[in-house]
Parts: C-alpha cells; structure tokens; sequence
C-alpha cells in the first residue's frame, strides 16, 4: 500500500489562494471570497506579520469590495495594512495596493479626505519602488482621477486619466483591461461635459477590449454596457440603450446574484430609462426594487441610495405626486448633504429638485431659494458655463414668468437657453417650453419683434416634433 503524505498548511494555502485569485479573475467574487477565507484560515497559523497573511488579508478584502461589502472590506484592508507597514523595506508595493483599495473603499462612500490622502501616499510608494511611469503608478493616477470627477474637478479629474492612459497604453499595450478602466473614466467625464461624440467612442473600446480580455459575462463587461447605455439614454436613444441595459442587468444577477448592488444599479439605469419614455407603471416597481436591495446591503442612508430615491421621487412629481415625490427628495437631499457635504454637485441636484416641486406646489419663495441655492453650487464646483446650470437657471426663469417677474425671467432665460442649445441642439424638444415662456416674457416687456423670432422657433421645434412622432408611426 502505498504511503499516504499530509499536504503541508503552506502547499495548501498555495493551492487555495492561487484557486481564488482565478475565481477573482473570472468575475465570481463569492466564489474567491469562499476560496480565500479558507486559505485566511491557514495563513493565521504563519504567525502575526507574516506576508502571506497579510496578502490573504488583502485578497479578501477585494473580494469582499467588489461585493459592496464596504466594512468587511475596510477591516480586512486595514489588518493587511499595518502589517506591511510593520514589515522592513520588501512589502512597500502590496502595501500600496493595500492604500490604493482601501482609498477606492472611502471614495464610494464620499470619504473624499480620507481616500485622497490614501491614494498619494499610494502614488508615492509606487514611484519610489517602480519609477513613475509604472503600471501600478498609473492605476493609482486613474483612481485618483475618478476621486476629483467624483467632487467636480473635471479638469484636474482629465489630466490624470490621460496621464494613466498614456502609461497603461505603453506598458499593458492597448488591449489590457486596466486601460478599458480609464477609457471608461474618461468616457464618463466627457458625458459629465455632455460631449457624447468624445465619449461613445471611449466605452465602445473599453467594452471590446473587456469582452476579449475578460470574456462576455463578466461584471466588468456590464459596468461597461451600462455606461454606453446611460449615454445613450442621454442622448434619448432609447432603443438603442435598453438591449444594453438588459444585457447589463443579466450579467450582474448571474454573476453576482439578484440581490447585489450593482444589480441595484443596474435596475435603477433600467427604470430611468422607461420613465423617459413615459412607462412609470413599468419604472416603478425597478427603482423600489433598486432601493430596497440598497436599503438592505448598504444600509437606508448610504450615499448609492440617494440618486435612487431621487429617480423614484421624479417619477411621482411627472404623476403630480407631489407629497410622495417631495419626502423622497428631502431624504435624498438629506443623505447626500450628510455624506457629501453642502458644496457637492449632487446636492446642487438636490436643491434643483426640491425647488420644482416647491414651484409646483405654488411655494414660490421656498422654489427661488432652493433655485438660487443650486445655481450658486453649480457656479462655484463647474464654473458659469457648464451645461448642468442650464436646468436651475431654466427652472428659476419659468418661475420669475409664473411671479410675472418678466425682466428678471428674461435675463435667465438669455443666460440659460444658448447652453441647453449647445449640449441638446437648437430643435430639442425641451426647448419647447422655456422658448415660450421666454417669448411671453418679452411680450410683456413689450419686445414684440423679438417675441415673434422666439415664438417662430419653439414653433418650427413643435413642427418637427411632430413630423418626427408621424414618422416613428408610420414605422410602427
């Protein structure tokens, strides 16, 4: 008979921990989390700074992140963390990717401080061990870069993805799938600028190189057909972004499960996109949906969860629900000022939507000030030409028109109206309404010619709009 050898605690934790970080690979985030706890189990018997435990650590704590895990990931990340950092010279590059995790961990949950000064000193340790122009260097510069995107520094936020893209092109190649991670960064930027023409481009490579590298039906496959998708819902090509939407949402409860945030985002997206079109029985029950698998894994008040309950409460306000659609948006707004701080852009949207349910309900006092309010943030984070002052500045005119505050109305609308024409075009369909308000307003300041002009445009823009919807008929 032959003898029969015990596998050695280390040999084991090779195996495991090498069955993990495929199963990672793969995009079956529970399956390595399965994987990698077991192999924490015998990394614990290598003693207390020993290396292996410490990348064990670190592992599960990725696997717990892609889950949305946050504070399971976070203890885990921090564990690793001071280990390496009691380690002596060796462990400064696992240290930083430890920081670089860990700092992605504080941006989704708009610890903004917390994750800047994590990624520098990330950036730093890389730089020191690697030079600047490493790959590691350049993941940390693309996160960094989605850290000031998240807080409006559009600028700043673009210089780094081009920056890392530059870097990962060079020494990846161009087909590796941490360059299709800044292409998508930079395709959300150019779509935050509303420049769709930039950004299509950048999320249709990154989703090519995706399914090449990584397979058709993995996760990050689907976080890049949700993002062509939402341009695309932008842009109002509905039949173009749903088959998108749909794929996406498969992807994410195959692999991850029905009850998973990103399955959250993805039905969230879905929603949006069949109340754009005026189908609210069918946009209802995705967001509650959505926000009842936020509410369960994040907790009811973590910053994910506000711009559902925001989609949820505009869906109410387009059915006159006003009393439902305004204690949505206070919870939103509440939220987001907790998390994000009074200065955020999204809390700018927040004040925005208040501010129209306000005006809605004829509180026009409380409308102007929140109008006011939104406008001022917006100003202040992207500057007085950015395209997202269009609406509060649009909002604040229609309301100075319902005060018969005509020349105050007029001044907005002079102001708003060329930069919703440079990002929709000059015959869009929501210019139909702010024209005509526009064109009463001079009319009771009595500028009759000029009132005629306005009135001929929101006409022609009508005309079209119904040529356009005769046509989608007749194709029906």
């Amino acid at each position: 008979m032959a003898p029969v050898f015990a596998i050695q605690p280390a040999e084991e934790w090779t195996a495991l921990a090498a069955k993990a970080a495929e199963a990672y690979n793969r995009g079956t985030y529970a399956e390595s989390e399965r994987l990698y706890s077991s192999a924490l189990a015998l990394a614990e018997k290598f003693g207390q700074q020993d290396d292996r435990l410490a990348a064990t650590l670190s592992n599960l704590g990725t696997a717990c992140r892609m889950q949305c895990r946050y504070q399971e990931a976070e203890k885990l990340y921090l564990r690793a963390i001071a280990i390496w950092r009691n380690t002596p010279d060796g462990a400064q590059n696992q240290l930083a990717a430890a920081l670089n995790n860990l700092a992605g961990i504080y941006r989704v949950n708009a610890r903004y401080a917390d994750a800047e000064s994590l990624y520098r000193e990330a950036l730093a340790l890389h730089e020191k061990e690697q030079g600047s122009g490493s790959a590691s260097v350049a993941l940390v510069l693309s996160n960094l870069g989605a850290l000031y995107q998240d807080q409006g520094k559009l600028d700043a936020a673009r210089q780094l993805y081009e920056r890392a893209l530059s870097i990962q092109e060079r020494v990846l190649g161009p087909d590796h799938p941490d360059v299709a991670a800044t292409l998508s960064h930079l395709g959300d930027l150019f779509r935050d600028q509303w420049r769709p023409g930039e950004a299509q481009p950048l999320y249709q490579r990154a989703i090519a190189i995706r399914e090449k590298a990584l397979g058709p039906d993995h996760p990050q496959v689907a976080d890049g057909l949700n993002a062509l998708a939402l341009l695309y819902k932008t842009q109002e090509r509905y039949t173009e972004a749903e088959p998108l939407y749909r794929r996406s949402l498969q992807i994410s409860e195959k692999a991850m499960g029905a009850a998973h945030p990103r399955v959250a985002v993805a039905l969230n997206n879905l929603g949006q996109l069949t109340a754009a079109q005026g189908k609210y029985p069918e946009a209802k029950p995705l967001y509650e949906r959505a926000i009842a698998i936020w509410e369960k894994s994040l907790g009811p008040d973590h910053p994910d969860l506000a711009p559902g309950l925001s989609n949820l409460a505009s869906l109410y306000a387009a059915q006159h629900k006003y009393a439902e659609a305004d204690r949505l948006y206070q919870r939103a707004y509440r939220v987001d000022i907790a998390h994000l701080g009074p200065a955020h852009v999204r809390v700018a949207q927040d004040l925005n939507n208040l501010g129209t349910i306000c005006h809605a309900r004829r509180q026009y006092s409380q409308a102007e000030e929140f109008f006011q309010q939104s406008i001022a943030i917006y100003e202040g984070r992207l500057g007085p030409e950015n395209p997202s002052l269009a609406e509060p500045l649009l909002n604040l005119a229609g309301l100075y028109v319902a005060e018969k505050r005509f020349p105050e109305a007029i001044v907005l609308y002079r102001r708003a109206l060329p930069v919703r024409e440079a990002t929709l075009g000059t015959d869009h369909p929501r210019l139909v309404e702010p024209l005509e308000n526009y064109a009463l307003a001079l009319r009771k300041t009595e500028d009759y010619a000029e009132a005629e002009k306005i009135e001929a445009r929101a006409y022609r823009v009508r005309v079209r709009m119904a040529l356009r919807a005769e046509a989608a008929g007749g194709q029906s």
